[in-house]
């Protein structure tokens, strides 16, 4: 929202300059994006007469002219040709800089001396969007001399805000003055809105307005008669170029002005284009085609609302009006539109039809349906003021379901201690009073009125708020937490989730964050079957676009996306993690999806089946977790058949890692191979022990014994692993594989594998034939489970 400096004068008195104001205002919650000085680069550019021209000696296309800047006479050589004696222009001379930073020296031009530039308004910063042909050439009473800045008045501040989604209120001239009086403790005044009706015909008898759609919440119409179009008045244009808007004429600037000053959109309509005598508000029809004001012809459809004349489209509520309505110079009769229509409706269509308007930026915040009264009165009090036509009696007003004020109830108490102050209950009244919400004292309470303007006031902590903010977050005392956070106070997944950060970390992996809506088409990208029920997603009522329309049931996609735009980006490796959710669908449509905390991790480069499982296996160790199983994954689509592995977790499957399927990888635009896991990261914090408990030094020496035996190749580690703990008991401390060798001396589809094993007995010494006892018996179980044969 850009707020000019001088206009917001016009509404409160204001004692400080605009960089200041930008900073107070900042500390009330308002924004500052930037303070624009228009002009603020110019200088050494001033107001000169023209009094001779001649043609340069060795060029026919420059002239020289001789100039008076006031102080002397100078020589400047130009190729503008729309100039002559007498005239007053801009020059800029030695050493000067114009509006966009060049730096003007004086110099030759074609041999003869030339001591400055003269200027169009292009040079100056203040074309605007029209084209420039030649100087710019001032009035004749401009005086020789003088800065064009302060001649031009180009020192105008303009402060540019942000304005935060909830609220829509201060997307005003009108509102910003509220907030700068609350900020300054003074008081605004409201500009003039009353009028006198000239015409005495009345609208109702020649206008019927009906809604058909419960996307417009309120309709207002009034007319003009004996309109007289004709440019608007200086100041109009002046104001209305400081906030970004080109003027057109004065009935279309005052709709406009009115939207910039109250914050309610306008529209008015040649009241000779409305040949059905009713305006009609209803959706239009699928497939329908519509030409704008801006001579683009759109394809409209059923979600589309529009204002009709009967059954004919001749504007997009709250958007953009139609070209077969717009007001022409010969314009007699006008009829203004102030409505209040859906946000969402219209945030969703101003997308889909590509047009963003001032316009169409406020109503799809929600703004307040009482801004529409405000803001038809304002632009008939201009029409009288400008002698733009004469205001018909009546007003059309539908207003179905009219929204009224909010009451609260809150204790100063429990703001000063939820604020940490000790703010008198009289300043708490007279900062809310200053943002208009009428307030009482009644003992320790505050009974507040909330404006139906403040769609962002509902409980007692945005009251809170508001006192805050006007007494000044600065002076807010700091304090000191009562104690330390520690682990012992955390929630016990908080501090696993930090373990979990760590150990990535650690492992030399990157953190990643995406959006948890996706496409509905990235189940194909991933080779989900049509019957996997993790495409029963979740659908998103208002989604951004398509590619943002469901909740994702698999975090695949989203890490695939960001390796493969890291792979765009020639980077040659990827190692990234991200801690996000998936969302699966309820069988009852009536509550919320079921969301589960999920790990994923993807690299690419540099890297192989190994190195990822070798990360999981540091995250399934930071979290204490000891039993977990790998098993052979052949099934997942996602996945390459030969190069995945599943995670068994109390019997539960806790996730899946592996390399990412060949066409998997090229859908997403990777040449290289990729690997992800994709880990339930609910079940691991379920299962994990990050207490740790003292073991003392063992006082008896362990015995270790070799152990080399050939088994078929589709025998897994994992598998002779476990059947080596359940035959060898407590007494086998540690195994650890060393050798997998096939070759020449091994029979084709066996393989050999070598372990080296730790017997240990905690009360005593281990005697041979204690641990031959035990050795024994793992190697008769490896050989009737899994077939293995001593070597």
């Amino acid at each position: 929202m850009k707020v000019p400096y001088n206009w917001l004068n016009d509404y409160v008195d204001i004692n400080v300059d605009a960089k200041e104001l930008g900073d107070i205002l900042t500390l009330t919650g308002s924004q500052l994006e930037e303070v624009e000085i228009q002009g603020d680069n110019i200088k050494n550019v001033v107001v000169c007469h023209i009094l001779k021209i001649e043609k340069h000696p060795d060029a026919d296309r420059l002239n020289v002219c001789q100039v008076n800047i006031g102080t002397e006479e100078i020589q400047i050589v130009t190729a503008a040709t729309n100039m002559k004696e007498g005239d007053k222009v801009p020059v800029a001379l030695h050493k000067s800089i114009l509006a966009d930073g060049t730096e003007i020296k004086k110099g030759k031009m074609r041999g003869v001396v030339s001591n400055g530039m003269f200027c169009s308004e292009e040079e100056l910063g203040i074309a605007g969007d029209e084209p420039v042909h030649g100087l710019m050439i001032l009035p004749e009473d401009a005086p020789v001399g003088m800065d064009i800045k302060e001649y031009l008045k180009l020192n105008k501040a303009i402060l540019d805000f942000d304005i935060t989604s909830n609220r829509p209120d201060c997307l005003s001239m009108v509102g910003m003055a509220r907030e700068t009086a609350a900020a300054l403790g003074t008081t605004y005044k409201m500009p003039n809105m009353s009028f006198e009706t000239k015409s005495s015909k009345n609208i109702n008898d020649e206008l019927e307005v009906e809604i058909k759609s419960s996307l417009c919440n309120r309709y207002m119409a009034r007319g003009v008669k004996n309109v007289k179009i004709a440019p608007s008045p200086g100041w109009m244009q002046e104001r209305l170029l400081e906030a970004g808007i080109r003027p057109i004429n004065n009935i279309v600037d005052i709709t406009n002005f009115v939207m910039l000053e109250i914050g309610e959109p306008m529209h008015a309509f040649d009241a000779r284009q409305i040949t059905s005598k009713k305006i009609v508000v209803d959706t239009a029809k699928d497939g329908e085609k519509f030409t704008t004001l801006d001579e683009q012809e759109r394809e409209l459809n059923s979600t589309v609302l529009c204002i009709k004349d009967g059954d004919r489209t001749i504007c997009l509520a709250g958007i953009m009006g139609g070209l077969n309505s717009e007001i022409e110079e010969g314009t007699t009769e006008v009829v203004f539109e102030c409505a209040n229509f859906d946000g969402t409706n219209i945030r969703v269509n101003s997308k889909a039809l590509g047009i963003r308007t001032e316009s169409s930026a406020r109503f799809e915040k929600d703004i307040d349906p009482n801004l529409a009264e405000l803001a038809i009165n304002r632009a008939c009090a201009l029409v009288c003021e400008l002698g733009a036509g004469d205001v018909m009696e009546g007003t059309i007003d539908l207003y179905p379901n009219k929204k009224e004020e909010g009451h609260l109830t809150v204790s100063a108490s429990w703001i000063n201690k939820f604020l940490g102050t000790e703010i008198p209950v009289e300043d708490m009244k007279k900062y809310l009073d200053s943002l208009d919400m009428p307030t009482t004292i009644n003992g320790d309470d505050l009974e507040i009125t909330s404006p139906t303007f403040r769609v962002d006031i509902a409980i007692k902590e945005d009251i809170a708020e508001e006192v805050a903010r006007i007494y000044g977050y600065d002076k807010i005392p700091t304090t000191v937490f009562d104690e330390t956070p520690t682990r012992e106070n955390k929630h016990k997944n908080e501090v696993l989730r930090g373990i979990v950060v760590d150990a990535l970390i650690a492992s030399g992996i990157n953190q990643s964050i995406s959006y948890s809506f996706v496409s509905p088409k990235v189940f194909d990208k991933i080779r989900l079957p049509e019957d996997s029920p993790l495409r029963d997603v979740v659908k998103i009522k208002n989604p951004l676009g398509e590619d943002y329309s469901v909740m994702r049931t698999s975090t695949i996609p989203s890490m695939m996306d960001s390796l493969g735009r890291n792979y765009s980006r020639s980077n040659e490796y990827a190692r990234l993690f991200e801690i996000g959710k998936v969302y699966l669908k309820n069988e009852d449509d009536n509550k919320l999806p079921t969301e589960k905390n999920v790990l994923t991790i993807g690299m690419y480069g540099n890297c192989d089946f190994l190195d990822l499982k070798g990360v999981v296996e540091n995250v399934l160790d930071r979290l204490g977790i000891t039993k977990a199983r790998f098993v052979r994954e052949s099934e997942n689509p996602s996945f390459h058949p030969g190069k995945t592995a599943g995670i068994q977790l109390r019997g539960k499957s806790a996730g899946v890692f592996g390399e990412i399927h060949p066409d998997v990888q090229e859908a997403y635009g990777l040449d290289v191979a990729a690997y992800i896991a994709e880990l339930d990261l609910d079940l691991l914090y379920e299962a994990s022990e990050t207490v740790k408990k003292y073991t003392p030094i063992p006082k008896f020496p362990a015995a270790t014994r070799d152990i080399a035996i050939l088994v078929d190749d589709s025998v897994l580690v994992g598998d002779i692993e476990e059947a080596i703990r359940k035959a060898g008991g407590p007494l086998v401390e540690k195994i650890t594989l060393f050798d997998i060798y096939k070759g020449a001396q091994i029979e084709e589809g066996k393989k050999s594998i070598a372990y080296a094993i730790v017997y240990r007995d905690p009360k005593k010494s281990l005697t041979d034939n204690d641990v031959n006892k035990v050795h024994d018996k793992i190697l008769k179980a490896l050989e009737h489970k899994l077939g293995a044969q001593l070597r």
